[in-house]
């Protein structure tokens, strides 16, 4: 700090030096010009050299200085000609004191523009260096990975191919490979961060060119978009891509460019890495165990109906075998009664694919396999979920109402998500009724028409409600009402209607009880 003071005070003292000669030659210069003016019999315009002496004058004298120093100088010029020409003077004399004042006048004002101009230049330099100090603190300082990079050269070669009739980089690329490593060697590093530096390790402050190529992991094509960003001349670029570090670890970055309008600019261009690996990976293992906790309430679900499924099969088996033994007693006829057999076994086929679709059913519903969305019928959903759910319903003495707008057309759905969200629901509606001293049980399932673009369909028990702290937590994983519950089917269920573009409702109803309440997207059925 001490060697800092005495280096501007020595500077200061130099400053002061060199003013006091300076200042000293403009004043031997006036005085001699306005010696050789008045007291010598040299014919000339001699006071035009007061104007060197504004020159000399305008290094060390403020816009005032310079002012009255150009005063004085006129002012001796002026004395000069009185003294030796009176106020009698032939044309040439005045004619020289005219021209001497004119450039003493014009050399004045130019100076004092100058200095306009001298100081706004300041300004203006003393803005840019304070601003490049701020932009280099954050760019030393910010957590977050930067380089400026050199792409001039890349980019000029880009464009050298776009004006040679090239259109599709893509394509170019795929059959001329050898682009890519091109560009790569056309790109500089100019500077980096100590983020930068955390990242990828030492190598990152490479300047040398080519020096990302050690840095782009294998079948990456993270780089490959870039230079299409600056083919196409986007102003901006951003991509998740793999990069390699320096002890030949891979890490998972968000890459973000924003390109300069100016080409010229080009030559810094600054690169930011965001490290999202752990994101990435811990998203993963998220969404792995959101799958499995899915898998795990879907077989939950179907153990819960396995009693009804037993139930719903022993209607279309029991018809079946009852077919056969008709269409047995029609063969026994002489003649055989061909038609009535034919009608016998016609009921045995629908029965076997009713029996065949209960059970494709239930092995979709435990399955990982993505289902296609279809057109479903949602009167008909309700009908075959309540005949799903029908010996629970019995048991419970569970009495189910239905109303259905009319207007309500078909929607696109995946089946099995669908109706799975319905028995959830119906499910925990009758569990909430057992759980509560009511004489009627009941059931109301609605649909109508919510708006142009979506369908309502609404499950009302007449349970106790929900409470204020279900109210708050009712859709938060983990959380539930029951001994034995997983906390797991409410969630799953509002996930699976967000994801087809849905969404579910919880609430009150006042008249008693809750409701719950999908809404659904009309998509286009074609």
């Amino acid at each position: 700090m001490t060697s800092l003071r005495i280096e501007r005070l020595l500077n200061r003292r130099g400053e002061s030096r060199y003013d006091l000669v300076l200042g000293g030659v403009a004043a031997i210069l006036a005085l001699t010009v306005f010696y050789v003016d008045t007291y010598t019999t040299i014919e000339g315009a001699i006071a035009v050299l007061y104007v060197i002496v504004l020159l000399l004058s305008s290094e060390i004298l403020s816009r005032q200085g310079l002012f009255a120093t150009a005063s004085l100088c006129g002012a001796m010029a002026i004395y000069s000609y009185l003294d030796a020409h009176g106020l009698s003077s032939d044309i040439q004399s005045s004619l020289r004191l005219l021209v001497s004042i004119a450039a003493l006048t014009i050399t004045t004002i130019l100076l004092l523009r100058n200095e306009n101009f001298r100081e706004e230049v300041l300004a203006t330099n003393a803005a840019l260096i304070e601003s490049e100090k701020r932009y280099r603190s954050i760019f030393d300082q910010t957590r977050v990975a930067l380089w400026e990079r050199d792409y001039s050269l890349a980019r000029r070669f880009l464009m050298d191919l776009k004006a040679s009739g090239v259109s599709n980089l893509r394509e170019h690329c795929n059959a001329h490979p050898e682009v890519i490593e091109k560009c790569i060697d056309l790109i500089r590093t100019v500077a980096s961060n100590e983020a930068a530096l955390d990242l990828l390790g030492d190598e990152a402050t490479d300047t040398t060119r080519g020096s990302m190529r050690r840095f782009i992991a294998s079948g990456d094509r993270t780089f490959f978009d870039l230079i299409e960003a600056i083919f196409d001349e986007r102003d901006h670029f951003e991509g998740k891509g793999t990069v390699k570090t320096a002890n030949g670890e891979s890490k998972l970055v968000l890459l973000s460019i924003s390109f300069p309008v100016d080409p010229k600019a080009f030559n810094r261009v600054v690169v930011g890495m965001i490290d999202i690996t752990q994101r990435e990976l811990t998203q993963r293992a998220l969404l792995e165990a959101q799958a499995e906790l899915t898998k795990a309430s879907r077989a939950a679900t179907v153990g819960a109906m396995s009693a009804s499924l037993a139930h719903e099969l022993n209607q279309p088996l029991g018809a079946i075998v009852l077919n056969a033994q008709t269409l047995l007693r029609w063969l026994d006829r002489d003649p055989p009664d061909l038609e009535a057999i034919r009608r016998s076994a016609d009921r045995m086929i629908r029965d076997s694919e009713r029996a065949s679709q209960i059970i494709q059913n239930t092995r979709s519903m435990l399955s990982q396999k993505e289902c296609a969305p279809e057109l479903v019928d949602l009167p008909t959903l309700i009908h075959e979920t309540r005949a799903l759910m029908d010996h629970d319903l019995h048991r419970d003495e569970v009495v189910v109402e239905t109303t259905i707008d009319p207007a309500v057309p078909p929607i696109k759905a995946v089946r099995i998500e669908l109706q799975q969200v319905l028995i959830n629901l119906m499910s925990n509606a009758i569990h909430a009724m057992n759980e509560s001293d009511i004489t009627l049980r009941k059931l109301t399932v609605a649909v109508n028409r919510s708006s142009e673009s979506s369908v309502s369909l609404t499950v009302q028990d007449t349970g106790p409600g929900l409470s204020e702290e279900a109210s708050k937590r009712l859709f938060s994983p983990f959380y539930t009402t029951k001994a034995s519950g997983m906390g797991m089917g409410l969630s799953i269920c509002r996930s699976t209607l967000d994801a087809r573009g849905g969404r579910l409702e919880g609430y009150n109803s006042p008249t008693g009880g809750a409701i719950f309440e999908m809404v659904l997207p009309i998509e286009d059925n074609k």
